[in-house]
């Protein structure tokens, strides 16, 4: 559905920017911007995917991955076409490289969200799969209905949206997992087709001072951005300018979309980034896309003692107490009830 979009500016020539990301795309009359969901008509900007859904279904919160924030729920999650990056191993490539106009969605109204989360007895919404920053016009719609309805709002994002596109929606955000591609501008450029990352870590820095729960995701992809020293730096960054109990998720690639001819990350090199993290003081660290691995667990950063235990995305057995360990007392960074 075409909508008025927020966030843009004329220009001569019936040209408008978007300023919505830090692309600021300049999009001539009759053209789309960069991620495929807004076009230019006659000297105004319109978001060309309002409730155009690519997915609506409900999954585990544990597969976001947000493994902090209320435990054990079901969150109904939901994508539309399109993204403003163009990331050589993205996994959902078919909807995120696709405009509406090339892929088969359907369309979901802001109260339709209410009822289709409450229907599939699921605890929040989960703007994911796809990037949510390119229809942000429907999820602020549906994410206030979503709040008022007494339900969550998470977002799963690259976090690539300006900070007062952030600061609209915060009022309604509970929770993010964004994913930080990388500790250098090079591989955004090159494998991305963004030109830095400082937006977003901008965003990630934004989110801890202003009370949005965050994890933060490092996908390690071999040869491009496995780096030990880079892995510190980006480990030095979440300890100093985030939080050291801000959970970082170290997750494994497999071969995908244009990067088919890499090999699947070594587990050592995941049990290294781990090893990195710790030295570097971060208290929550788990590995991902590795089944059983005892990294995908939640130990007490005090003493050790074994929190949560996970089986894939469902959580097996819980011991916190008030968001409490049991066997030393120290207070854990997690955000809302455990749902068993």
């Amino acid at each position: 559905m075409k909508k008025p979009a927020k966030y843009w500016e004329e220009m001569p020539d019936n040209n408008v920017r978007c300023t919505l990301c830090p692309r600021k795309c300049v999009i001539t009359p009759g053209k789309i911007g960069y991620c495929q969901a807004r076009k230019n008509e006659n000297g105004e900007l319109f978001t060309m995917v309002y409730g155009e859904a690519t997915s609506l279904t409900p999954d585990p919160i544990e597969k976001k991955p947000l493994y902090h924030f209320y435990p054990g729920t079901r969150v109904f999650s939901m994508s539309t076409a399109g993204c403003n990056f163009e990331c050589k191993h993205c996994q959902n490539w078919t909807i995120s490289q696709s405009s509406v106009e090339e892929i088969g969605t359907e369309q979901v109204t802001p109260e339709q969200v209410v009822e289709y989360t409450q229907r599939s007895d699921s605890q929040g919404v989960a703007y994911t799969y796809g990037e949510p920053a390119i229809w942000f016009e429907f999820c602020l719609d549906a994410a206030k209905l979503v709040h008022k309805a007494g339900l969550y709002n998470v977002y799963v994002a690259n976090g690539y949206m300006e900070l007062d596109a952030w600061k609209e929606i915060k009022p309604y955000l509970d929770a993010m997992n964004v994913d930080v591609k990388a500790f250098d501008d090079e591989f955004y450029q090159k494998v991305c087709g963004a030109p830095s990352v400082q937006p977003v870590l901008d965003t990630c820095e934004w989110a801890v001072e202003n009370g949005v729960h965050l994890e933060v995701t490092n996908l390690v992809i071999p040869g491009e951005n496995d780096d030990p020293e880079q892995i510190r730096e980006l480990c030095q960054w979440v300890a100093n300018d985030l939080n050291p109990s801000v959970p970082i998720h170290f997750s494994r690639f497999h071969p995908m979309y244009k990067m088919m001819d890499k090999s699947s990350t070594p587990v050592e090199t995941l049990e290294k980034a781990l090893k990195i993290a710790k030295e570097e003081g971060l208290k929550h660290i788990y590995i991902g896309n590795v089944p059983s691995h005892e990294a995908d667990n939640t130990y007490c950063p005090k003493c050790g003692e074994l929190l949560i235990r996970r089986r894939g995305f469902s959580v097996s057995e819980y011991k916190l107490e008030d968001h409490n360990c049991p066997k030393c007392g120290a207070e854990i960074n997690i955000v809302g009830e455990y749902a068993p």
